[in-house]
């Protein structure tokens, strides 16, 4: 068997933990140390593809479209929110780690068919709540990838994305029947009504992480109304 090799180690701003980008052949791992470790394999991405297939499927085939996708990750939201769109429409990708984006651009890029390469993909280095504070009705979907336990769903400071003034910044910067979709470990009742609050009407549903039987992580669609 192929030994798994360190390719290259990132911190991740204010604090955050530490990225460690692992290979093994063609497959890639992305390891977070810190107080929310968590791993993410080459090889699980189904739940990534779903979240941008369901997240943009109430944009039409001619509308000239503008996605936010937070997490760059492996690339597999920002591919399947490409493929959702036309060729003049437009996905902004917001990663707060610089050495993410430059794995993607390298041989990590493979993985999901080398997105940034892509004319319509803009990348934004930094916070998305930078993005997210203008309240400008900027973008037509708004798809969140960056909650990495239940605890993440239920901030302690209101400056988090999933806090209220957090949710209520994305949903000023929807557009009109704009989504707000967001991958989280589980189902939330608490989560759900306080996306009600703000002003969403929101579904929820279970989608595989990976392509066989295994845990099912949630995904929150919140429409605008």
């Amino acid at each position: 068997m192929i030994p798994w090799s360190l390719v290259d180690t990132a911190k991740i701003p204010n604090d955050g933990g530490e990225l460690k980008l692992s290979q093994r052949g063609g497959e890639f791992t992305i390891k977070k140390l810190g107080k929310r470790g968590g791993l993410i394999d080459s090889r699980i991405y189904n739940s990534d593809k779903v979240l941008a297939q369901v997240g943009c499927a109430h944009i039409k085939p001619h509308h000239d479209a503008h996605v936010l996708v937070a997490g760059l990750a492996m690339g597999y939201t920002l591919t399947a929110a490409l493929k959702a769109i036309n060729s003049d429409s437009q996905v902004t990708v917001s990663e707060v780690t610089p050495e993410v984006v430059e794995w993607n651009k390298g041989p990590l890029g493979q993985c999901a068919g080398n997105p940034l390469q892509d004319p319509r993909t803009h990348v934004h280095i930094g916070d998305i709540k930078k993005l997210l504070s203008t309240r400008k009705p900027t973008y037509d979907a708004i798809l969140l990838n960056v909650s990495h336990d239940p605890k993440s769903l239920h901030p302690t400071d209101n400056n988090s994305i999933y806090s209220e003034d957090g949710l209520k910044d994305s949903y000023d910067t929807l557009g009109p029947n704009g989504m707000l979709a967001i991958l989280a470990v589980e189902a939330d009742y608490l989560f759900t009504l306080r996306l009600k609050k703000i002003g969403f009407r929101v579904d929820t549903r279970n989608v595989q992480a990976g392509s066989k039987k295994g845990k099912q992580p949630t995904i929150f669609l919140a429409r605008k109304l």
